[in-house]
């Protein structure tokens, strides 16, 4: 299978909505193989380490949020550079056809969401922050972060959608309903707000500065989805993860350079 790459329908809707859906972005055999470690992981509490991954939900409503996964095995690792969406990241958030192309992961998260959980309303146009921030210019895109979530069940009606405000990328004003981010959850009835339903097997590419959150789930069950977030090769990950040497060293050279694109450089030993 090569590498899937954006359409001029693709450019156009990305820069128009700040989002695509990507269908079948994996095959029935990976998803399985993604559901089987899901089963596999262990009960961890919160900021509890499992190998050189930790549990660190972003809020108490979140759910079970497991950091740095890229290093709980194979499965993981073959979405660093999956063929259905690199070239659609290199495209809009690599720095291409620049002095210093390239991509970095700054935070690859397994998720678990069951009834009752949201993610509060966050991001937007409005004062983004740089890591964060949509460009077009000079014929080529500049965007700080774009993220993939992965969707390992479907997610319809009651599963907990991720919820977007389309055009928010680009908004130079905050959405006067949206409130701060731990004010509870506002996606539900957010005006302007759409929910992103997915198969499992499908994927949700976003720029970050789209206005986004994730609805409450009311259905039982799990919502299980990956998230891989992508940026310039010169940005480093969001809470001071390091990729482990193993892991890079059994990646390909493609893979270990979009996770350790730049390589320290220390002086030579003295004596």
């Amino acid at each position: 299978m090569g590498n899937q790459t954006p359409s001029p329908l693709d450019d156009f809707l990305f820069d128009l909505r700040g989002y695509l859906i990507l269908e079948n972005a994996v095959d029935p055999e990976h998803l399985k193989e993604l559901n089987q470690q899901f089963d596999n992981f262990p009960p961890l509490e919160t900021n509890e380490w499992w190998g050189n991954a930790q549990r660190r939900d972003y809020t108490k409503d979140t759910g079970f949020e497991l950091h740095n996964v890229v290093e709980i095995g194979k499965p993981f690792e073959c979405l660093i550079d999956h063929p259905s969406w690199i070239e659609y990241v290199r495209r809009y958030c690599g720095d291409k056809d620049s002095y210093f192309e390239g991509l970095f992961i700054d935070e690859c998260i397994a998720s678990i969401r069951r009834s009752g959980g949201h993610h509060p309303v966050h991001s937007g146009g409005y004062r983004v922050s740089l890591r964060c921030l949509y460009q077009y210019m000079h014929e080529v895109f500049r965007c700080g972060q774009c993220n993939i979530i992965l969707a390992l069940t479907d997610i319809g009606p009651g599963d907990g959608p991720t919820m977007v405000v389309p055009g928010s990328h680009k908004s130079n004003f905050p959405h006067p309903n949206a409130g701060d981010y731990d004010a509870g959850d506002r996606m539900n009835t957010l005006e302007g707000a759409i929910p992103v339903h997915l198969k499992a097997g499908d994927a949700l590419l976003f720029v970050d500065g789209i206005l986004h959150g994730g609805s409450s789930r009311t259905n039982d069950g799990e919502r299980r989805i990956i998230i891989y977030r992508y940026g310039p090769a010169y940005t480093r990950t969001r809470y001071g993860f390091e990729y482990s040497k193993k892991l890079l060293e059994r990646l390909t050279p493609a893979q270990r350079t979009i996770l350790d694109p730049v390589p320290a450089i220390r002086p030579p030993r003295q004596g």
